[in-house]
């Protein structure tokens, strides 16, 4: 009887416990242990960066896509899918790799040396707004779900210069998005979302494939399907309209090609060629210079970054890698160089985690890169009139 009282009693404890579980904070010696803060300029939470769920730079989380009860200026969003791939499927997994090689991006409080800020202490506010729930038996679904649900997420107010006027075709201020892809195929529908805020934009694309082929010269074209892959997309876009005439142009390129055609294709879809070779005679700041020359200073500028502009010495997971790539330092050095631009939105693709080593490389150099990108559009301000060069 009394040990059945013992027991009432502590199970009463364990009760009363769990009753009042959230309703006070937690306090004790050793609270200060557990959520800390690093000193210096404003620096970030420092509880141990292997734990805890994974959210790129661990930014806060927040499901952008059921609610829209949170405000940012600049939104992660994943896009798993990887069925327009040629070579090497396993894509899908690039969002989740990402986010696990971003998670010591601010270990030490994330202040960025060469670019001379932190984009994770900034005044504007970044969130990570997770997946978009992308089907992988419906290629043509699969995209209208992509394109669907970045429109979702970039048509929103912003945190900052809400009520400013801003670049787009309404002329209100709108939230930047950068997309965790996903294979290639992806910036189709990223365009085509971005063509209803902006209507055609100029694209900075880094790569080491083209991607302006004709279906009936990359992949065949047996059904309206299959046409738009990772390979054409850029084609379909151009006749889409959704690109800015003479503006556009690729860097890293190395692909062998089905004949010289193919680079006559790519002027009339209206790109520029920068070589991955010509980093030999011109060097970064030619590289640079030619980029700027041609993208302009006002223009909106989209960018996407395939992760196999890298060699795969540095970046060994992706779907269709090829030799004679920079290192992660060049392209590093080279995204900086287009700080100052206006950026409006971003991606990287092809990161296929199945394929990296044990050490996470390609996932890291992924999260680097975005790194830079993410520097680059925070120091530059919301896209609001008043911090834009026009």
């Amino acid at each position: 009887m009394y040990a059945s009282l013992l027991t009432l009693t502590a199970l009463s404890a364990i009760a009363s416990a769990h009753g009042n579980h959230g309703q006070s904070p937690i306090t004790g010696p050793h609270k200060q242990l557990w959520y800390n803060t690093l000193p210096g300029d404003g620096g970030t939470q420092a509880d141990s960066v292997f734990s805890g769920i994974s959210t790129f730079g661990r930014l806060p989380f927040f499901p952008c896509l059921a609610s829209e009860d949170e405000q940012y200026d600049i939104a992660f969003l994943g896009a798993p899918f990887d069925t327009g791939t040629s070579y090497r499927p396993g894509a899908r997994f690039g969002p989740s790799g990402i986010r696990q090689g971003s998670r010591r991006l601010n270990l030490y409080g994330g202040y960025n040396v060469p670019l001379e800020a932190n984009p994770f202490s900034s005044k504007m506010r970044v969130l990570d707004c997770g997946d978009i729930p992308v089907t992988s038996y419906d290629n043509t679904y699969a995209l209208r779900q992509i394109e669907e649900g970045h429109n979702s997420v970039m048509m929103r107010k912003p945190f900052t210069d809400a009520d400013k006027k801003g670049l787009s075709k309404a002329g209100k201020t709108l939230p930047r998005v950068i997309t965790l892809g996903g294979d290639h195929t992806i910036t189709l529908p990223l365009l085509r979302s971005i063509n209803k805020a902006y209507g055609p934009v100029t694209v900075i694309h880094f790569d080491s494939h083209l991607d302006t082929w004709k279906p009936k010269v990359f992949g065949g074209a047996p059904s309206e399907t299959a046409s738009i892959n990772h390979g054409t997309y850029f084609y379909h876009a151009a006749m889409e309209g959704l690109l800015r005439n003479d503006t556009n142009i690729h860097a890293g390129i190395r692909t062998t090609l089905s004949g010289p055609s193919d680079y006559d294709n790519d002027g009339y879809v209206g790109f520029e060629i920068v070589e991955a070779r010509e980093i030999d005679t011109i060097g970064i700041d030619g590289i640079v210079k030619r980029i700027r020359d041609r993208v302009g200073t006002t223009n909106p500028v989209y960018l996407s970054i395939d992760i196999d502009t890298l060699d795969p010495a540095f970046a060994p997971a992706t779907g269709t890698p090829e030799t004679g790539g920079w290192t992660t330092r060049e392209l590093r050095t080279i995204i900086r160089g287009l700080d100052g631009l206006n950026f409006i939105g971003a991606d990287i693709v092809e990161v296929a985690p199945a394929y990296d080593t044990n050490a996470e490389l390609t996932t890291m150099a992924a999260a680097d890169v975005l790194y830079e990108v993410m520097t680059i559009m925070v120091k530059k301000g919301p896209l609001s009139l008043s911090n834009s060069e026009l």
